[in-house]
């Protein structure tokens, strides 16, 4: 750098679980994105695995031995995908943050865009996937959702955006000002508020390996964005509670004073429904909240399969 400026930091975050395939494809297609900008950034690569059950923690080491610019933590169980991505966050001391998967359906190519939008301004650059290599009706149910959670947020929920993306050092730290037990960071983002830039891109497929979110994971992911950002669950109760109050006294009035007998069986099963339905929504958050009282850590380190320094500053 001229007149002996500090080069600026870029840390990159790569959240891994049995990825040992990937790795190396997603190594040297990131490096040779980010290859011009080296001599103007510094960079560091702090991948985070989940306990993973393949080679993949051996893979880090050998990328750790040959390049002094990758860290890794690992985690002493799986904690899920947020977990792993708040662990990266915890320990990134870069002045940007980006966040990216190894298996390359993001693609790394992308990153020297996010680190333009930052250079013009810009504390939050995310990627808007508009295309995915799934069936169409996959495609619109995710469309659906998104849509359908940002009409019910509590506040404001960012449509289509991917955890693919870069955040200034002081997003991350509106991120750790939540202490919740159930973090889900592209809330956290989005609730931060700050400038935006939305890139759109076609996701790729997988280079290798397989794919760990099915069925089961994507609606666990959709319950967890929409109890995360929104109580309209909550809400509900009243919305629904109102005019069914309303039926029930007609119904009353109707068998009391009208000339005719009244079936209550289908007024009696609308009731029930109705409170299985409101006490689900309460005891789901009601759990959250025991959880949240409690406070166990999101995450825990294994220090012995870690290379990140103990004493590195943390959240």
């Amino acid at each position: 750098m001229e007149g002996g400026d500090v080069q600026r930091k870029i840390t990159i975050i790569c959240p891994v679980y049995n990825e040992e395939e990937t790795i190396p494809i997603f190594y040297e297609r990131t490096r040779n994105a980010i290859s011009a900008l080296r001599d103007k950034y510094q960079f560091e690569f702090i991948f985070t695995n989940n306990a993973s059950e393949d080679g993949t923690l051996q893979r880090l080491g050998e990328l750790h031995k040959n390049d002094p610019d990758i860290e890794f933590i690992t985690l002493s169980r799986n904690f899920g995908y947020q977990g792993s991505i708040l662990s990266g966050l915890a320990n990134a001391l870069g002045d940007a943050i980006i966040i990216i998967d190894v298996d390359c359906e993001d693609p790394p190519e992308l990153i020297a865009r996010f680190i333009k939008g930052w250079e013009d301004g810009y504390d939050i650059v995310y990627g808007r996937r508009d295309k995915r290599p799934e069936p169409a009706i996959v495609q619109l149910a995710r469309k659906a959702f998104y849509r359908l959670t940002r009409r019910i947020a509590d506040y404001d929920f960012v449509l289509d955006m991917a955890e693919f993306s870069l955040i200034t050092a002081r997003v991350r730290e509106v991120i750790f000002q939540n202490r919740s037990t159930f973090p889900f960071v592209r809330t956290e983002i989005g609730f931060a508020g700050f400038k935006r830039l939305a890139i759109p891109y076609a996701r790729e497929k997988r280079v290798g390996g397989q794919s760990h979110y099915n069925f089961v994971r994507m609606t666990q992911f959709a319950a967890g964005g929409i109890l995360s950002s929104s109580t309209f669950p909550l809400r509900f109760a009243s919305y629904v509670g109102f005019p069914l109050a309303l039926a029930n006294l007609l119904a009353l009035v109707i068998y009391f004073w009208a000339d005719r007998k009244l079936d209550f069986t289908s007024v009696v099963l609308m009731d029930f429904m109705y409170v299985i339905v409101i006490l689900a929504f309460v005891s789901t958050y009601v759990a959250r909240i025991y959880k949240d009282g409690v406070q166990r850590p999101r995450y825990i380190i294994d220090w012995a399969n870690t290379t990140i320094d103990r004493n590195r500053k943390q959240q």
